[in-house]
């Protein structure tokens, strides 16, 4: 009798520890990304270059419209003329790639634009995100261009 319930404890023991080990060998499900608050589609209504103590102020709300699009990894932005570049006002520019967000420090990693020599720059800004307002504001600095500016851009959130 004193064998059985031995032999009772001891299978016990070993299929617990089966099944611990099992559990332990058993890949985690990946935990869902956390949306940033600064996803979304927005529409740039102001921008405002500091350079060599000159500022220039851009409304982006008549005869232009700038979105950006950003979702979980990457970030892209679209810029035309809304006379569909039929006078001398005709632009359109566009670029992308992939960004950080950390600590309200967004650092974009720009590995397209249609202004080529932009490509392969990394810009870092300061963000802030209010309800439907998004600021983001830092230096853009491109040495071989002489480009170094202060950068200070207003958005709203694009509602679907």
């Amino acid at each position: 009798m004193k064998r059985n319930i031995g032999l009772l404890i001891l299978l016990t023991v070993l299929f617990g520890c089966n099944t611990a080990t099992q559990k332990a060998q058993q890949p985690e499900k990946p935990e869902k990304p956390i949306k940033q608050p600064i996803e979304g589609t927005w529409k740039l209504l102001s921008g405002t270059l500091i350079e060599k103590g000159d500022t220039v102020t851009t409304d982006y709300t008549k005869g232009v419209e700038f979105i950006k699009i950003i979702n979980g990894t990457h970030f892209s932005f679209l810029q035309h003329d809304l006379t569909q570049g039929k006078d001398s006002a005709a632009v359109f520019g566009a670029g992308g790639g992939t960004y950080t967000l950390k600590d309200g420090v967004y650092t974009e990693n720009l590995d397209y634009c249609s202004a080529r020599e932009w490509e392969g720059n990394s810009f870092e800004f300061e963000v802030q995100v209010d309800g439907d307002t998004l600021i983001q504001q830092g230096v853009e600095k491109i040495e071989e261009q002489g480009i170094d500016r202060m950068n200070i851009e207003r958005y709203i959130r694009v509602k679907n």
